[in-house]
């Protein structure tokens, strides 16, 4: 399967939280198989330059980016976006993450529950 690998799991890995093991596990057996938006890859940034750690984010995007294809959401999958915030019940960082997903016929690799009230939608793998 394909997966829209969400952003919980590379940051389990960078600060080394309890499911760091099943994330990284995750990630190695799905080699070629798994896709990362561009939101995953800027908030990741955000987060990593907050806490002073430039540094953790280069290393992460001198390991991820040649190993996974970045997508980013259509014109029109931003248009989705509120309607998925409505019937789903997603905040905007979930709703992006499903949209693209869908836009892009992936599966979801998460640890967010959330994504359990799309599964209808789109198949959704919890880890």
């Amino acid at each position: 399967m394909n997966y829209l690998v969400d952003t919980n799991i590379f940051l389990e890995i960078l600060l080394g939280q309890a499911g760091r093991k099943k994330c990284e596990a995750f990630l190695q057996g799905e080699k070629g198989a798994a896709w990362i938006s561009d939101f995953t890859l800027h908030s990741i940034g955000v987060l990593l330059f907050r806490q002073k750690r430039p540094e953790v984010f280069d290393r992460f995007a001198g390991d991820t980016l040649p190993q996974f294809t970045i997508l980013s959401l259509s014109d029109s999958g931003y248009r989705q976006l509120a309607g998925a915030n409505t019937r789903h019940n997603l905040d905007f960082d979930d709703a992006y993450q499903f949209a693209v997903a869908r836009e892009n016929k992936l599966a979801i690799a998460t640890q967010d529950k959330d994504f359990q009230r799309v599964r209808n939608v789109v198949s959704v793998r919890l880890l």
